[in-house]
Parts: C-alpha cells; sequence; structure tokens
C-alpha cells in the first residue's frame, strides 16, 4: 500500500492567512498542517508516500518535508498538478505513475484525525473504502444517502447538498485500487469546472465495489477559521493533558 496526499489548491477560504504560504502548512497546534495526514499514513503502516501540490508556494513543502526521514518514510515523492485547482479527481490523476497499478490511501492535505486506520488499510482487497463521520456541518463535504430499508447501504453520495441528507461526511479519507484511474478519466467536470471525488466514489459504488468505514476518533479538517480553530483546540488539548486549562487561563506555561 502506497499513500498519497493531496495538497493543492488555493486556500482561499484561509486569506489572508494564505497569502504569504501553503494551508497545508499553516500551524495546527505545534507543527504544520499537513504532519497530521503523513503521520495518519504512517501509524497504518505506510512509508511511501506521495505529495501533490499546486501552483501556490508548491516550492515550500520541500524545505519542510525534505526527504521524509523524520517521519520514519521509507519514501517521499513531490508532484506538481498544472492549471490550478481543478478538483481532488485532477490531483488524484497525477499519482497513476507512483501506485504503479497497486492500490493508494488518500488522504486530503488539511485533514486532522487520530483514528487509526491500519486495520481497513492491512485488510483492502480492491474497490473502494471511504470513511465517514457524523460531523455538525455535513452538507460542507460530500454527503451519503443511505437505504431506508438498509442503514448500512449507502444508495449515492451527494456533493456538498443545500441540505443533508444524513448526518455523516465522507472525510477526505480513501483507499482505491487501481482502477480508480480509470474512473478519473472518465469523468467529466461537474457545474464548478471541477472533477469530484464524489464522482469517483458513486463510480464505484454504481459497480458495487465501495465499502465504508466509520472514523472512530477525532477527525476534522482544517480549511475554514472555524474548522482551523477547532482542529488547533483540539491538538493542543490533546498534547497538553491536566495542563490545557491552566495554560488557557494564562497560569501555566506548557512544559512546566
Amino acid at each position: 500500500m502506497k499513500g498519497v496526499i493531496l495538497a493543492g489548491g488555493k486556500g482561499t477560504r484561509l486569506e489572508p492567512l494564505t497569502l504569504p504560504t501553503n494551508k497545508h502548512l499553516l500551524p495546527v497546534y505545534d507543527q504544520p498542517m499537513i504532519f497530521y495526514p503523513i503521520q495518519t499514513l504512517v501509524k497504518a503502516g505506510i512509508k511511501n508516500i506521495l505529495v501533490i501540490a499546486g501552483e501556490i508556494h508548491a516550492g515550500q513543502f520541500v524545505s519542510v518535508l525534505k526527504n521524509g526521514k523524520q517521519f520514519g518514510l521509507d519514501h517521499l515523492e513531490y508532484a506538481y498538478q498544472e492549471g490550478g485547482s481543478k478538483g481532488i479527481a485532477d490531483a488524484l490523476s497525477y499519482a497513476e505513475d507512483f501506485a504503479d497499478h497497486g492500490p493508494v490511501t488518500i488522504i486530503l492535505g488539511d485533514n486532522t484525525t487520530d483514528a487509526d486506520i491500519s486495520s481497513p488499510v492491512k485488510n483492502f482487497k480492491q474497490g473502494a473504502t471511504i470513511f465517514l463521520k457524523k460531523v455538525p456541518d455535513p452538507e460542507r463535504f460530500g454527503n451519503p444517502e443511505f437505504d431506508k430499508n438498509d442503514p448500512q447501504k449507502i444508495i449515492t453520495i451527494h456533493e456538498k447538498p443545500p441540505k443533508a441528507v444524513s448526518p455523516y461526511a465522507v472525510t477526505g479519507l480513501y483507499i482505491y485500487d487501481t482502477t480508480v484511474f480509470d474512473i478519473i478519466k472518465s469523468l467529466k467536470p461537474s457545474g464548478r469546472g471541477e472533477l469530484e471525488v464524489t464522482d469517483i466514489n458513486n463510480a464505484y459504488l454504481k459497480k458495487g465495489r465501495l465499502n465504508w468505514a466509520e472514523l472512530s476518533g477525532f477527525w476534522s479538517d482544517a480549511g475554514t477559521f472555524y474548522s482551523l480553530y477547532r482542529s488547533n483546540r483540539y491538538w493542543a488539548k490533546k498534547k497538553l493533558g491536566d495542563q490545557y486549562q491552566q495554560v488557557v487561563k494564562g497560569i501555566a506555561i506548557p512544559g512546566k
């Protein structure tokens, strides 16, 4: 299993924070945002990773991540997504040579989670596995609709619907077999002018080859001011432990 981190996009929702740097290099408590998805993959046993960056501040990743040895990686590659933000599916297309006809675990560079996905990664055979999480704002994401007679069966996935049809978000974490690249080549741009990852997932669903698992523990993207704050707050609290409230109140210094 190889891992792919999608770290393109312009990060316009986080301007002006993203004017001087790439969104995925913004701090989430005590480390750059992109460290979290790398650690998620490494914890799942994935030591061969490709980072796909876009036009904005792409070169900054090399000086931060270097060759990946600080994370325990065996191999770290970089790819450059040309032509601006054309969607998650377009970004993933740049990983075809890297995948080399094998399965890949995909995670968006602004996803932070402490969930352990090692079992789904280890047991993956074919098709696709997507990871769901109950969130307060599922309309902001791909939103699965379930069969009324079988609550475990997804019948379709809606891309950012005006009104959510379930409390679940399709998180930015997926496992695909090698047929994903053929699916991408068959996609048409959405109304937003992008190749949507939801269309990939629905293509697998129509073939009866889509599985899903619910993430346990914490998960949040960090692509808006609120979700960036939520991620910072969670990781600060987790890492500071009993000191957290005292630090927040200004009556203690971390580590002392």
